[in-house]
């Protein structure tokens, strides 16, 4: 069993690679279960038999189940950086293509789709949710200011609407169409939200 009681008796503290483990293994734990039964088999209980951890060193770190399920989707699909390309939509593509890549783990739909659901119900902590899809979307929002910086998008753009269809598009292809989204959408995305919101030449 992966846990804080592992190691006692060496001589060494709990220190931070154990710790390390116990996270990585109940939020690979999450995502196995997810990606093979569905949402409805997460439980604390089935984690924590999963991981090989035990339940009160899970309850230290989350709380809840939904700061679980958080937790997982931000260790697959969390924040990211994109360097400066001198180009809105090098940048913009650059984002799709790493989420794109992350989409494509086995689970990461159901995982995703599950998420978006727990927030949604009764009792949930909807601020939670609300933070992790700030963190998530924050590099895309940083793309827009500069390319509005640098003078290739319209002054005065709706930044939230820009980054909320951008984050949207292949979230819902995978989600809602249930199919998995390519590079061919992530081209026509970038072609329209590009013409979009590009300055008038």
């Amino acid at each position: 069993m992966v846990d804080e009681q592992a190691g006692r008796g060496s001589g060494r503290g709990p220190g931070r690679p154990r710790e390390e483990r116990v996270t990585r293994a109940v939020l690979d734990a999450v995502v196995a279960l997810v990606a093979e039964q569905g949402m409805g088999a997460v439980t604390m209980d089935a984690v924590a038999t999963r991981a090989g951890v035990s339940k009160p060193s899970m309850y230290r770190r989350w709380s809840t189940k939904q700061d679980l399920v958080i937790a997982a989707a931000e260790s697959r699909v969390g924040p990211l950086t994109v360097p400066d390309m001198g180009d809105f939509r090098a940048e913009l593509r650059a984002v799709l293509m790493a989420r794109l890549e992350a989409y494509r783990q086995p689970g990461i739909d159901r995982l995703l789709a599950g998420v978006m659901a727990a927030a949604a119900d009764p009792g949930s902590e909807r601020g939670a949710y609300g933070e992790y899809t700030a963190r998530v979307t924050g590099e895309m929002r940083h793309i827009v200011e500069r390319g509005m910086a640098r003078g290739e998008l319209r002054p005065g753009i709706d930044v939230d609407a820009a980054v909320t269809l951008v984050a949207a598009s292949l979230v819902f292809r995978m989600v809602a169409e249930l199919r998995m989204p390519d590079e061919r959408l992530v081209d026509s995305v970038v072609d329209l939200i590009g013409r979009a919101v590009g300055a008038p030449d």
